[in-house]
């Protein structure tokens, strides 16, 4: 299967790498180009790709903002492209719905791996990726924090498999990790994955994580 992607950078050189690199794999296309927050929006409306390769600091329209547009939208899934200095912006990302997180400076097998593991909906890229950003986002701002009623309320309706499973994804594990540690079938963690999500009116497996941490789960 074809991996379509748009690539939304705001600088031409660090784009044109980023395309180049992509381009060498031969199940991944990239549908389109943007320079700015706006055109990755557009891009995202008229080509409807499987995912949006989109830098934080962009003119016009920010990365953040671009992200929540476009998962609110149901346009495609979101990786987006940070180097880890810019904490608001990288949070405010993940509360949008992005779907993963990729360090600007990661190798090209690096890159390529994180498109095809977002593309098949797995929303933690890497643990290494995925724990550093949850002990940087999430427990220093509230960890073993009360829950809202609200959410304490859509916790208390998850079934102990799912449960389970949240405290899986709050650990940085993928889909397949889940499976070996719970001995179930990658289909059904999918499965429990995606009841959850909806229990609990989350937009991401990474946002789920980060409940997860703040939690204690």
């Amino acid at each position: 299967m074809t991996i379509r992607v748009v690539v939304a950078e705001d600088q031409g050189a660090v784009r044109a790498g980023l395309v180049l690199i992509l381009r060498s794999a031969g199940d991944i296309e990239v549908a389109g180009e943007a320079g700015d927050g706006e055109e990755a929006v557009r891009l995202a409306r008229e080509l409807r790709p499987d995912v949006v390769l989109m830098d934080v600091q962009m003119p016009r329209l920010d990365g953040v903002s671009a992200t929540r547009q476009v998962v609110a939208e149901g346009l495609a899934d979101v990786l987006v492209l940070t180097t880890f200095d810019l904490d608001e912006y990288v949070f405010g990302a993940l509360r949008a719905g992005a779907a993963g997180f990729l360090l600007k400076n990661a190798e090209a097998a690096e890159l390529i791996g994180a498109v095809r593991t977002v593309a098949r909906g797995e929303g933690l890229i890497s643990p290494a990726v995925t724990r550093r950003l949850i002990a940087e986002f999430a427990a220093p701002r509230a960890v073993r924090r009360a829950a809202p009623p609200r959410t304490a309320a859509a916790v208390a309706s998850l079934t102990r498999r799912e449960r389970e499973v949240l405290g899986c994804l709050g650990e940085g594990l993928s889909n397949a990790e889940v499976a070996v540690r719970l001995e179930m079938a990658e289909a059904t963690v999918k499965t429990h994955v995606s009841r959850l999500l909806g229990k609990l009116e989350l937009r991401s497996r990474l946002q789920a994580a980060v409940l997860a941490q703040e939690l204690g789960f």
